[in-house]
């Protein structure tokens, strides 16, 4: 797909955008959520969810890009990472005790967030970020006027474990006590094993490397693997949502990008929720893009803009 994003002048991935803010969101329990806004908001109000181990540096790119085609964009840490804090002792695990936490989360900043201002309202989301939004919205959240997902976390790619092994060790991990630890070693002391996770996460070395250096620069930010409390979470949260009816009444207009190399969800789950969702649009990428579309090498990334641009220039008027 055709682009003139192609044209567009260098951006520089290690330095917030001039005009944006940054501040904490207090959470009804009086949890503070990190939260970032950048935009003027002359095209409408979007609300960007990131993935697990996500925080908001990593998505400057996209929100100036967004920022520049004049949606107020806004964006958030989850709680227990990024800058919202922790839930363990141990700051580089992930952990949540329940997603619904994350649900009750959503539904409570999107709808101050809703409150703020006028026009077109829409979603984009990414990994988990792309679950728990279209699991909010099975479960009633008011819908926005357009809805995309990235790289969905519908199941958890457990490969080359089974499902039901993934599952069977998860719970007895939980019944061992051991639910804050970490599921697995997240190793990046070589180069050899950075460039591993890096490959599973995207092509672009340049922009991974961007992450490391906001973790390097700010330590309280960065996060390693999640606990095994998250991922049965996870393992429960997805089936639930595959296995229940709610989410083929989702009426909210809604994309879909995926990729089949993806190693850290489920695509075919991906394909199968999709094809429920009356109406929804899926695009599956090949073996060009891994898990993060959104940076991944320009070809990649800037036909995934293109794609959602044109989407909500059709669907959120």
């Amino acid at each position: 797909m055709d682009s003139p994003l192609f044209n567009a002048p260098p951006f520089d991935r290690r330095a917030w955008p001039m005009g944006g803010r940054l501040d904490y969101w207090t959470a009804p329990d009086g949890w503070p959520i990190r939260r970032y806004q950048l935009g003027d908001g002359t095209r409408g109000r979007m609300l960007l969810l990131g993935g697990r181990g996500d925080m908001i540096e990593k998505y400057l790119e996209v929100i100036h890009h967004w920022a520049e085609r004049g949606w107020a964009v806004t964006t958030f840490d989850w709680r227990g990472q990024g800058g919202s804090g922790r839930l363990t002792a141990d700051s580089m695990t992930g952990h949540i005790g329940d997603f619904a936490d994350w649900i009750a989360d959503l539904n409570a900043l999107a709808a101050d967030w809703r409150d703020q201002g006028h026009g077109p309202d829409v979603m984009v989301a990414h990994s988990m970020g792309g679950h728990l939004l279209l699991r909010a919205l099975a479960e009633g959240m008011p819908p926005p006027a357009a809805a995309v997902t990235v790289a969905p976390m519908l199941d958890v790619h457990s490969a080359p474990l089974p499902r039901w092994l993934a599952v069977a060790m998860a719970r007895a991990m939980l019944c061992l006590g051991r639910g804050e630890r970490q599921a697995w070693t997240q190793k990046e002391g070589s180069e050899r094993q950075r460039r591993m996770r890096q490959k599973r996460l995207t092509h672009d070395p340049d922009r991974y490397a961007d992450e490391l250096w906001w973790r390097d620069h700010s330590r309280d930010i960065a996060l390693g693997p999640p606990s095994w409390t998250w991922v049965s979470q996870a393992l429960e949260s997805t089936r639930a949502l595959a296995e229940g009816d709610a989410i083929d009444r989702i009426a909210t207009p809604l994309l879909i990008l995926a990729t089949h190399a993806d190693q850290l969800v489920s695509t075919p789950a991906i394909r199968r929720v999709a094809a429920r969702i009356p109406g929804a649009r899926l695009h599956i990428y090949g073996r060009e893009a891994a898990h993060e579309i959104l940076r991944e090498l320009d070809p990649v990334r800037l036909d995934a803009l293109a794609r959602i641009d044109a989407f909500l220039d059709e669907v959120a008027a």
